[in-house]
C-alpha cells in the first residue's frame, strides 16, 4: 500500500448472529447497538443534504437510499423521513401507501407525528419497499465469501464485523482490501515495508497510534481509519478510495482519477468485484473533501 496520509453495516446484530453464526460478533452485539445507532443518524444526516441540496447537488434518490440505510438499522427519523419524502412527492412520485409503510416504521417505536400522519395517509403497503431489502441477501459470490471462508480466515471476519461498524465503514469493503492486501494474512510484509492484514506503512500506522501492526485488531483499526478518512475525502467514491488506498490520495488528485498504473487498476477491479458498490456512506466531518473532487467526477476519467 503506497500512501503517505489517512458514513454502514448494513445488517442489525441479530440478522447477522442467524445469517454468519459468528459467536464472537454474536457476544459483542449489544455492545455495538450504540455505535450502529450513531452510524444510522450520521447517514440521515448525509441523506438530509441530498434532499435538500445542503452545499451539494440535490439528489432525492441518493437521499432515499440513504435514508433506506439508516432506517434499515432502525433509525426513527430516517423512517419518518422517508415517509415525508414520498407523501409530499419531495423529487418523486407521490405514493401513500408506501409513506404510510415508513410512517408506521417509525410509529411502531413510538414516534408521534409519524402515528398523526399515519392516519392522513392510509394504509401501508404490503410488502416493503424494495429500498428496505439488503442488496448483499441474494450475493452469492457475498456469501460464498464469508461461508467458504477457512476458519483462519474468518477469526479474521469476525474481528471486521465487530470492529467496522466503529468506524462506519461496511465490513463488505474492508473485507474486500484485507482480501487484496493480505489474503487475511495477518504477517503479510510487503517489499516496501507495508505491514499487517491491511498493509500499513510504518507512516500510516504511526499516524493511527498502530504499536503493534501484525496484531490483527491494531491492524485492522488503523486501516478501518485510513478508510474512514477516504471515504470522507472522496465523498463515498469507492473506485477513487479503492484507488488512493493502493496508490495514495495524492496521486489520485494528480491523475484527475484513477491513476494509468496496471497494478492500481488491476486492484480497484478485485475491490469492486467483491464490494459490488460504487459509492458508500461517508462522514463529511471526518475530513474536507478533496479540492480535485469537482475536476475528478467532471472529467469522467474513472
Amino acid at each position: 500500500m503506497k500512501r503517505s496520509r489517512i458514513p454502514l453495516h448494513r445488517h442489525r446484530p441479530w440478522v447477522l448472529c442467524a445469517l454468519l453464526a459468528t459467536s464472537v460478533f454474536c457476544k459483542s452485539a449489544t455492545a455495538e447497538t450504540a455505535n450502529i445507532k450513531d452510524f444510522a443518524a450520521a447517514l440521515r444526516s448525509e441523506a438530509k443534504l441530498f434532499e435538500h441540496g445542503s452545499g451539494i447537488p440535490r439528489n432525492p434518490t441518493k437521499a432515499i437510499e440513504l435514508y433506506c440505510e439508516a432506517a434499515r438499522l432502525g433509525d426513527t427519523g430516517a423512517q419518518y423521513d422517508l415517509g415525508w419524502m414520498y407523501a409530499m412527492g419531495r423529487g418523486i412520485e407521490r405514493d401513500d401507501a408506501t409513506a404510510a409503510y415508513f410512517f408506521a416504521m417509525a410509529a411502531r417505536q413510538g414516534d408521534a407525528l409519524a402515528k398523526r400522519m399515519l392516519r392522513q395517509v392510509g394504509t401501508p403497503v404490503a410488502e416493503p419497499p424494495d429500498c428496505l431489502s439488503d442488496p448483499d441477501a441474494h450475493d452469492k459470490e457475498g456469501q460464498d465469501i464469508l461461508a467458504k471462508a477457512p476458519p483462519e480466515h474468518r477469526k479474521v471476519m469476525d474481528l471486521v464485523l465487530k470492529l467496522a461498524p466503529e468506524y462506519g465503514v461496511y465490513p463488505r469493503l474492508a473485507m474486500a482490501i484485507i482480501r487484496a492486501e493480505s489474503n487475511f494474512n495477518p504477517g503479510a510484509i510487503s517489499p516496501k515495508n507495508a505491514q499487517g492484514l491491511m498493509q500499513l506503512i510504518p507512516e500510516t500506522a504511526e499516524r493511527f497510534n498502530v504499536k503493534k501492526p501484525f496484531d490483527p485488531e491494531q491492524n485492522i483499526r488503523g486501516g478501518l481509519s485510513y478508510l474512514r478518512w477516504l471515504l470522507a475525502y472522496f465523498q463515498g467514491n469507492v473506485p477513487l478510495v479503492a484507488a488512493a488506498y493502493n496508490a495514495g490520495e495524492g496521486t489520485v488528485n494528480r491523475y484527475s482519477g484513477i491513476p494509468p498504473y496496471a497494478e492500481t487498476r488491476g486492484y480497484v477491479k478485485r475491490i469492486r468485484e467483491i464490494f459490488k458498490r460504487d459509492d458508500h456512506p461517508f462522514d463529511a466531518k471526518i475530513t474536507a473533501p478533496s479540492p480535485e473532487l469537482p475536476k475528478i467526477i467532471s472529467s469522467r476519467t474513472m
